[in-house]
């Protein structure tokens, strides 16, 4: 996959917290205030930790760092991931800490509490209960309960890449017709007899790719294009007329690949010396412009996505699809990240700033996507249609990560 303040739907938690009653509140803040001052054991074996060293690349000054009462410990060692290196930090350096509504990130955590990796098994029960609690309740109860780590590479760089991605929403037709020519296909019948399976180019030319695929279309779209997109983006949302003219509001979500390497057709276009915009805007201007050259531009990209259809109505439709974690994404609060740098399921302090977005926030690690390598790299999930697709297909600047890690 390639993947502001987004709006969600989410209950205030000045108003969640009304419904606690006097007694459990103080109760609670009691609570709070005894795991902060208090010591606290370690909930599970953190990743092996490493010989501390100095960064080969200082970090820059961090605009909005304040005081954090609490957070006057002593620092645990460095911690070594495959591909990052973890480094110990006051609470302070994270930007924007004492600001980010963080009862908008509550439900992703919850969500990541579904299927939560097993450093995180024992704190879930308190997170969960957390959730009614006021920004200044959760904040203390993270201060107390984890440790923040500057992600950065293993020479030692605290900067990184942030990108973005999105569900898009696209028109489609059960069967095809009346301008509907382009197939979202389910996975191949025999699709893990052959590995790799047909490139892109011979799914669409050759008499058996598509004898294989025959009856195999969920639904049928206008644009080749869309389609790519769709592709790119993993998943979708299809207003899909049904042969009786009704439409139905479905999913259509990632099923798996063609086991064909993935190429980048904003790279081809900058290869071929073709645009100087590689972002969605830039590519549909240039095939406006050359819609002769359409099959060449997909076809520079092999690799080929199929789906599976999943129903979109009640809480469903509040949330987008589940990511490599298992569980559901938040728009504005999931990322897809690096397995080999952070886990799934850790929450992880965000921090970009850049012409699209101004960003300091809480956000959990949910997904990955081919693109998506490296230490300090991220994959923000913005939603679905298009505000967030425009936002997605421009997103493109530096980035920070802090990963919060059981104490």
């Amino acid at each position: 996959m390639v993947h502001q303040t987004m709006a969600t739907s989410t209950t205030s938690a000045s108003s969640a917290s009304s419904k606690i009653s006097p007694m459990k509140l103080t109760l609670l803040r009691l609570v709070m205030t005894a795991l902060i001052v208090g010591t606290l054991a370690a909930c599970s074996t953190a990743p092996a930790p490493s010989p501390s060293r100095p960064p080969a690349i200082a970090p820059a000054p961090v605009p909005g760092a304040v005081f954090v009462p609490g957070d006057n410990g002593p620092l645990p060692s460095a911690m070594a991931q495959p591909k990052s290196r973890w480094i110990p930090v006051r609470w302070a350096e994270l930007p924007g800490f004492a600001n980010d509504a963080l009862h908008e990130a509550w439900n992703a955590w919850i969500k990541s509490c579904e299927r939560p990796a097993p450093q995180f098994t024992l704190l879930c029960g308190e997170v969960r209960q957390l959730s009614i609690a006021t920004p200044e309740e959760q904040r203390a109860w993270m201060v107390a309960r984890l440790q923040p780590y500057r992600v950065e590479s293993p020479e030692g760089n605290p900067e990184g890449l942030l990108t973005a991605y999105y569900e898009p929403m696209i028109d489609a037709a059960r069967q095809p017709g009346n301008g509907f020519t382009v197939p979202v296909y389910r996975l191949p019948a025999g699709h893990g007899a052959r590995k790799p399976w047909y490139t892109r180019q011979q799914i669409d030319t050759l008499p058996e790719a598509q004898a294989a695929l025959q009856g195999r279309a969920i639904a049928w779209l206008r644009d080749p294009v869309e389609s790519m997109v769709l592709h790119i983006q993993g998943s979708g949302r299809l207003r899909v007329t049904e042969p009786d003219g009704s439409v139905t509001l479905v999913r259509v979500a990632y099923a798996g690949t063609n086991d064909q390497p993935y190429q980048s057709v904003g790279r081809w276009l900058l290869d071929q010396g073709a645009t100087r915009d590689a972002t969605w805007p830039g590519i549909r201007a240039w095939l406006a412009q050359n819609p002769q050259r359409t099959n060449e531009l997909l076809w520079a990209n092999p690799r080929y996505v199929f789906f599976r259809e999943e129903a979109l109505d009640g809480m469903e439709a509040g949330f987008g699809p589940k990511g490599a974690q298992g569980v559901a994404l938040t728009p504005g609060r999931s990322i897809a990240v690096d397995r080999q740098s952070i886990p799934y399921g850790t929450p992880v302090w965000l921090a970009s700033a850049g012409p699209q977005v101004q960003l300091s926030r809480l956000v959990l690690a949910q997904d990955t996507g081919s693109a998506i390598l490296g230490a300090v790299r991220a994959d923000y999930f913005t939603g679905w249609g298009q505000e967030a697709g425009d936002i997605a297909g421009r997103l493109k600047q530096g980035l920070r990560l802090w990963v919060l890690w059981p104490r």
